[in-house]
């Protein structure tokens, strides 16, 4: 029996601002996009992994208000869990996300006393991302 990763969902409150940091900075291609209800949803995919696909959405698209309310309120305040990048050029990366407005670089990549050279950023919706070399 396999099992592998299929999707991972990202909590963004601006679609396009959130496309200027996964697809133009990270460099994930679009799949798909799709509008429903005032809302939209984005999916990407990497280059090496076009299995996985990385779903942006609005915390309110296909929530109750009081949910999407809810959750609204936790990325406002930065609390979702973390997502976890890998890039072959750490540094290179991080040049391309210091440029995008309301990126936000918490740590410079860093090696780490657990081996592995890494940074933190926040993504233009407060998203805790980081980035570990390859």
């Amino acid at each position: 029996m396999t099992v592998t990763l299929s999707t991972v969902h990202i909590l963004v409150d601006d679609p396009d601002a959130a496309l200027a940091f996964y697809r133009d900075a990270l460099g994930l291609k679009v799949r798909n996009e799709v509008e429903n209800g005032g809302f939209r949803w984005v999916n990407l995919a990497p280059d090496g992994q076009p299995d996985v696909v990385i779903v942006l959405s609005q915390p309110q698209a296909g929530r109750s208000q009081e949910d999407g309310e809810a959750l609204a309120a936790m990325l406002a305040k930065g609390e979702l869990r973390p997502v976890h990048f890998r890039s072959d050029d750490l540094d290179a990366l991080f040049d391309k996300i210091a440029s995008v407005p309301g990126a936000e670089v918490l740590q410079e990549p860093t090696s780490q006393p657990w081996g592995v050279r890494d940074g933190a950023v926040r993504d233009p919706a407060g998203n805790f991302i980081r980035i570990e070399q390859a």
